[in-house]
């Protein structure tokens, strides 16, 4: 298992592979856990290709969907029939066919503001793990699914704004995006993304060879700063790695 000060690099052939990959290491964490199991998701277009997989007929029998409750590490601040709407994009494709409904937890949109509805995540998820305080010995998720955008940001932790810098709550708003598109957002913290006892990046295509660069390097950027407390996985492929690096290590 990768420490929480350096992830491991998988790399993978292309973007299919990925997928299979990631989709492997879901089913690993929901076999690894007898019990009670959480995910969460991420949003963007790089979990897709996972998605589809999970909801396929040869991998949604590898998953007790009963025993799967499924989060997400952050939103756009737009209506669930919004086409930018992250859960709604994972609902659609996988889990209103799969999951109970009382076992999707979507980060609320309707509130009044993203610091509002952060508010009534963070309640929510509490109310799951059963205490307001995060333990490190027992991770609020069994594995969370992450990405890395063009500017370093993952989940909707964006660099030099504040919310990077929280420690105590465990999800906040972020009023505007550094990317497009420039909506409000909900995001869970760093400590709340670092409890789980797997992190797993999922970074494809020759479009994300720049930032990958800059966080092999060490840039301190928010895709580097986040690290599960149990183990930390960068999930590539060839398309997006260095040229310095092809092959992986």
């Amino acid at each position: 298992m990768a420490t929480a000060g350096q992830p491991k690099l998988i790399v993978v052939a292309d973007a299919e592979a990925l997928a299979q990959a990631a989709a492997e290491r879901v089913v690993a964490r929901v076999v690894a856990n007898p019990g009670r199991i959480a995910i969460c998701l991420t949003g963007g277009s790089s979990p897709k290709k996972l998605y589809q997989l999970l909801g396929s007929e040869a991998w949604r029998g590898k998953i007790p969907w009963d025993r799967v409750h499924w989060f997400i590490g952050d939103e756009r601040f737009v209506p669930e029939s919004d086409p930018l709407n992250n859960m709604a994009v994972a609902r659609e494709i996988f889990l209103d066919r799969n999951a109970p409904p009382g076992h999707i937890h979507p980060i609320p949109t309707t509130a009044e503001s993203p610091d509002q509805s952060a508010e009534i995540y963070a309640r929510e998820l509490q109310a799951f793990y059963g205490s307001d305080q995060l333990d490190p010995a027992r991770p609020l998720f069994d594995l969370v699914l992450m990405g890395a955008g063009p500017d370093g940001h993952t989940a909707s932790l964006f660099p030099g704004y504040p919310a990077v810098e929280e420690t105590t709550r465990w999800v906040v708003g972020v009023p505007k995006a550094n990317v497009a598109p420039f909506v409000p957002r909900v995001s869970l913290t760093l400590p709340a993304l670092a409890s789980c006892r797997e992190m797993l990046f999922e970074i494809a295509g020759h479009d994300k060879q720049p930032i990958l660069t800059r966080l092999l390097n060490g840039e301190t950027l928010p895709a580097v700063r986040a690290r599960s407390n149990g183990g930390t996985l960068w999930l590539v492929d060839q398309a997006a790695l260095p040229e310095g690096i092809r092959g992986g290590r």
